[in-house]
């Protein structure tokens, strides 16, 4: 559940904070789509997966995944 920590800062539960943020990890998306982490990072070397990177971090842009996907769905 959703809650305030000791420190003021809000802490979004595990299961909400993918469907949050318009980028998550290989990682997280991984556990999200119950996809092997290292599929998930072949996809993203063959580019297959929409990426921002932020510094040393490459991200995996929700929004552009959900906006290709309805493209596509909808060009058949």
């Amino acid at each position: 559940m959703n809650a305030i920590a000791k420190d003021g800062q809000f802490n979004p539960d595990s299961s909400m904070l993918g469907l949050a943020l318009p980028m998550v990890s290989a990682a997280r998306f991984a556990e999200l789509s119950g996809i092997p982490v290292g599929v998930v990072r072949g996809w993203i070397a063959k580019g297959y997966l929409p990426t921002y990177s932020m510094g040393k971090y490459t991200m995996i842009n929700l929004a552009l995944l959900n906006h290709m996907a309805m493209q596509k769905a909808f060009s058949l």
